[in-house]
């Protein structure tokens, strides 16, 4: 195995450095806003066995870049609006190197610091995800 110059966890240091991060108690008072959209990078399967935010826009994370992109065939017209968004996964670390990767394309964007166990942990609303999240 190749030596690593920079492990996952530093990745994910450097970026939270450089990034918004939303503490759970205000993302919480956020939940109505009609500004805001809640985006979850978990896999579909993490969403199913542990409920979402509700009115949360499921992205999974291997598509993030090209869903966000005007230019690419996969763009989704949801990112297209002027709001806020705020990214999300189970603990933090994928929507940290989302927020970056987002932010250095231009894309404004922050994430839920401590993610969706702080999100269940703090009580905030949690709706059963369907199928029809994916």
């Amino acid at each position: 195995m190749p030596t690593l110059t920079k492990s996952a966890a530093q990745m994910v240091a450097d970026a939270r450095a450089r990034i918004e991060e939303i503490d759970t108690v205000d993302a919480i008072a956020m939940l109505d806003a009609p500004d805001v959209v809640f985006v979850d990078l978990r896999d579909i399967r993490e969403r199913q066995r542990s409920g979402a935010i509700p009115g949360s826009f499921h992205c999974p994370r291997g598509m993030v870049e090209f869903w966000v992109d005007p230019d690419s065939p996969y763009f989704k017209d949801i990112f297209a609006q002027d709001k806020r968004f705020i990214f999300h996964c189970a603990s933090c670390w994928r929507s940290a190197l989302t927020v970056a990767t987002l932010n250095d394309m231009g894309f404004p964007a922050a994430h839920l610091k401590d993610g969706f166990s702080s999100w269940a942990k703090h009580d905030g609303p949690i709706t059963a995800a369907t199928p029809k999240d994916s």
